[in-house]
């Protein structure tokens, strides 16, 4: 007897999660939601997951192969280094579509931060984006984007500085949207490494 196929796959679920975790706050989060969200039951996903900080580890034990995809589609939509590079800070501010979407990821960031498993998980994606963001910026000094001789290791940090920290100070002002605000300060970054 062949076991019965799943109504949705992993991604569904991590997809359907992503959407729901946008919606609410680690506290309001449900297994249920999210079952509703990916068109599967609650206990499915008690039986696959085994609970909801189970889920939340097996959707962020992804996070780092999820980035790498993420980078390498970049690439391919957006050949030029700088052009894929300011497409990812326009994902980033996706986390800031609303105040409220917002504060839902910084709640979750809080988890990521104190729990020892999610921790390693954020850890590992910020490496990757750490080394594609590299990767970029070294190619846009190839390309000539950048000035010679720009410390693409350096300018990482600072990239990676600046898109944590505008779309925390665009949470204060909420002057426009978060990637206007974003992409205006990191068209300010990089402007003193401009190829002349």
């Amino acid at each position: 007897m062949t076991p019965r196929p799943r109504k949705a796959t992993d991604e569904d679920v991590f997809a359907a999660a992503a959407r729901v975790m946008a919606r609410v706050g680690p506290a309001q989060l449900t297994l249920a939601d999210i079952a509703a969200e990916a068109g599967v039951t609650a206990g499915a996903l008690v039986q696959r997951f085994g609970g909801k900080r189970a889920l939340l580890v097996a959707f962020t034990a992804r996070a780092a192969d999820d980035m790498r995809a993420h980078f390498a589609a970049l690439r391919r939509a957006h050949p030029a280094p700088l052009a894929a590079l300011r497409a990812y800070a326009d994902a980033f501010a996706r986390m800031g579509e609303s105040p409220g979407t917002l504060a839902n990821h910084l709640a979750y960031l809080q988890l990521d931060i104190t729990d020892p498993e999610l921790r390693a998980n954020t850890r590992a994606q910020a490496d990757v984006a750490d080394e594609a963001l590299r990767a970029l910026l070294a190619d846009a000094v190839a390309a000539g984007e950048l000035a010679p001789g720009t410390d693409a290791a350096a300018l990482t940090r600072l990239v990676q500085a600046l898109l944590g920290g505008a779309l925390m100070t665009w949470a204060f002002r909420q002057q426009g949207t978060a990637d206007r605000w974003i992409r205006e300060h990191l068209d300010l970054l990089l402007a003193p490494y401009a190829r002349d």
